[in-house]
């Protein structure tokens, strides 16, 4: 991933210096680490997080996102960086259970043209579960656009290079 994977969840999900629900009573902290324990005591940083630490979770947080695209996306697929830091950021946000159920995935593993399958599938991930009910977000409507602009960056660095 590049540097414009950092920018952007950073913009999406805000600095947060202690624990606190997301939108959907989630309780995150940093630059959007869903906590998985109690008050965030895996955390290894005191709170509250400086930005310096936020961003160093931020760090952990996407190399736990990236083996997805690495484990599951085929040879021959061909992404370049600014592809592979748009799709850790969806990832980041939607996981990585949810990528490898989707058309996105499948479309990008069939072969089909990544930045059609980009503007065509990555839109449709804008809903969330609010109060029992799945209802669209406006967050995420606007991620999702910046995501699929980011996606359809050109760079000459490539990730998936084995053709």
């Amino acid at each position: 991933v590049n540097a414009a994977v950092f920018t952007a969840i950073k913009g999406f999900e805000g600095f947060v210096p202690s624990p606190k629900p997301d939108p959907i009573k989630l309780p995150t902290v940093g630059y959007g680490h869903k906590c998985v324990k109690v008050n965030c005591t895996e955390v290894p940083y005191p709170f509250p997080l400086s930005e310096a630490n936020a961003t160093l979770l931020l760090q952990s947080d996407i190399a736990t996102r990236v083996p997805c695209i690495n484990q599951h996306i085929v040879s021959g697929v061909v992404l370049n960086d600014y592809q592979v830091s748009a799709l850790t950021s969806f990832m980041f946000n939607a996981g990585c259970a949810r990528f490898m159920n989707s058309t996105l995935f499948t479309r990008l593993n069939n072969g089909e043209d990544p930045n059609t399958v980009a503007a065509q599938e990555m839109p449709k991930f804008n809903k969330a579960c609010v109060n029992g009910t799945l209802v669209v977000l406006s967050g995420l409507v606007a991620r999702r656009a910046q995501e699929v602009s980011l996606f359809q960056t050109n760079s000459s660095v490539l990730w998936h290079s084995w053709v």
